[in-house]
């Protein structure tokens, strides 16, 4: 897939001390890459639009993954 085109993303969380972090590129017909942000010449992962927003849709704030029944408070 040919990603001169592709407009890259960083997260705004990311700070620019050359941390930890992804870029994406939304703007592929039907598909969206991933590459490391510190290595832009680097390997890039490239996978249909609808995996990915499945993907995030999976993720949870605080750690569960999507389906996971939400903690109850004990019984007294």
């Amino acid at each position: 897939m040919d990603l001169r085109t592709a407009q890259w993303h960083k997260s705004s969380f990311s700070g620019d001390n050359g941390g930890h972090c992804v870029e994406v590129a939304g703007n592929l017909a039907g598909m969206v890459a991933v590459r490391d942000s510190k290595d832009p010449g680097g390997p890039t992962l490239v996978i249909p639009s609808d995996k990915w927003f499945k993907f995030l849709k999976s993720l949870k704030p605080d750690g569960r993954r999507a389906g996971q029944p939400e903690p109850r408070p004990a019984r007294r």
